[in-house]
């Protein structure tokens, strides 16, 4: 299983650019989004672009899109990507090296994951049917975003995040706001591992974990789905930016 998807990020897209407020289209990102000094996005599927079956060249096409909307809607024209393998790793980011990707792009080779502490740095994670999930630490101010589906799951990436980030920046469990995205769920797929992150965030002990249940392979005019459309299908784009004063 594959991910992602483009249509919102705090507002929601179809060419021509229109863009409606964040709390009517992005629901299940106002619990981050009602904190201050931190800012979650999504974009969801994109119309008038038909994707390949080829992940970096349907990046490639949607690519002037997410940058139009990013610099739209957070003012900025890159964000720090992941390789994304269906793995645990999680890096720290600036800091962390890169390279090209396919999409010619620059990525965080061998992770899933993105922390980040300093203002302004903005994380983003691509998603098809995989869960993308938003961490916002309500004491120390740091942000994380990880790329979540099956394999992620069973391997623990939430977990892993969480005590990465109480070592990296002081985070406690109970400061941590954590949001599920849309994924694909049953019955359009026999593995409930939306329910297994959730199981995984109770015993960490987040101070909040929220999850609307959004199904992308039940919702394709606002979601692609990799499952659905065998693999020649879209991505969208999770994104989130810690600052002091958005």
């Amino acid at each position: 299983m594959s991910d992602e998807d483009a249509n919102t990020l705090g507002g929601s897209i179809a060419p021509p650019l229109r863009f409606v407020p964040v709390t009517e289209a992005l629901s299940f990102l106002d619990p981050i989004n009602r904190l201050p000094g931190f800012r979650a996005g999504w974009i969801g599927r994109v119309d008038g672009i038909e994707p390949t079956i080829d992940r970096d060249e349907t990046l490639a096409l949607l690519r002037p899109v997410h940058e139009a909307v990013v610099r739209a809607t957070f003012g900025r024209d890159r964000w720090w990507r992941a390789e994304q393998i269906h793995g645990e790793g999680i890096a720290r980011v600036p800091g962390a090296e890169t390279r090209m990707a396919g999409d010619g792009l620059p990525v965080v080779p061998g992770v899933d994951g993105l922390i980040a502490s300093d203002d302004g740095e903005m994380l983003g994670i691509y998603v098809a049917d995989c869960g993308a999930i938003w961490l916002a630490d309500r004491g120390s101010g740091a942000v994380g975003l990880l790329h979540s589906g099956k394999k992620g799951t069973e391997l623990g990436i939430l977990t892993g995040a969480v005590a990465r980030m109480g070592r990296e920046f002081g985070t406690r469990p109970e400061d941590l706001v954590v949001v599920l995205g849309p994924c694909i769920r049953p019955p359009d797929y026999q593995v409930d591992f939306a329910r297994e992150i959730a199981r995984q965030a109770e015993i960490a002990g987040v101070g909040e974990f929220h999850d609307e249940g959004r199904n992308t392979a039940a919702d394709l005019a606002a979601y692609y789905s990799y499952r659905v459309e065998k693999g020649r299908t879209g991505r969208m784009l999770a994104l989130i930016v810690g600052e002091e004063n958005l």
